[in-house]
């Protein structure tokens, strides 16, 4: 399977449309993660138009923007998205009640918040979904980590993982909206990175 994925990320990994379209003939589950932070009009597109019905998974951890909130829901409305929301076990309200605000990157709490309002959820979606291929948009210029992934790969499940975009950039993907004429959003924050450049852990560990 190394040595497909090899010649797969060789001959389709810088064209994104035949990369969606031979992952999703290898499983029969697929899903499509969204955070709906910029530039994710792109992915939900690509991979919608090929497979209109697939589950659009996203972990709301409820410290989203309003504008990120409106996004959302206004893509979903023109991309007819089937969209599949999960959420902490606790409100933000409730948590915040008892801990106060979300912890800074440097709070020993820190990496317990993230497991809470992301990781376990999407724990949580992987186990009720059980899919077989996992769409991201996860882009090489993003981080470091990302930098050394590759557009079509397996995790230690062995569940597919295709990063369509991985080696597009910000340029790339303007084009790309302004092309299909599809809306974006900037106003964009996740408190489990805070900063731009640093990964939650999510990608780390799936």
């Amino acid at each position: 399977m190394t040595e497909t994925l090899d010649i797969i990320n060789r001959d389709l990994g810088q064209d994104p449309e035949a990369l969606i379209r031979w992952a999703l003939d290898q499983g029969s589950r697929p899903i499509c993660t969204t955070n709906f932070r910029p530039f994710e009009a792109v992915i939900l597109h690509l991979v919608s138009r090929q497979r209109p019905d697939i589950p659009v998974v996203w972990m709301d951890h409820g410290y989203n923007t309003e504008a990120t909130y409106r996004f959302a829901d206004a893509l979903v409305r023109r991309l007819d998205l089937n969209l599949i929301s999960y959420l902490p076990r606790r409100t933000r309200a409730h948590r915040e009640a008892l801990e106060g605000p979300f912890p800074g990157i440097d709070d020993p709490r820190h990496d317990a918040f993230t497991r809470e309002v992301k990781i376990e959820p999407f724990e949580r979606a992987l186990g009720e979904m059980a899919p077989d291929v996992w769409f991201t948009a996860l882009r090489a210029e993003d981080t470091p980590e990302r930098s050394r992934m590759t557009p079509a790969s397996r995790n230690a499940d062995g569940l597919l993982k295709i990063a369509p975009l991985l080696n597009w950039t910000a340029k790339d993907l303007h084009t790309y909206l302004q092309r299909h004429d599809l809306p974006n959003e900037f106003d964009y924050f996740d408190p489990t990175k805070v900063e731009a450049k640093r990964e939650c852990g999510l990608h780390l560990q799936h």
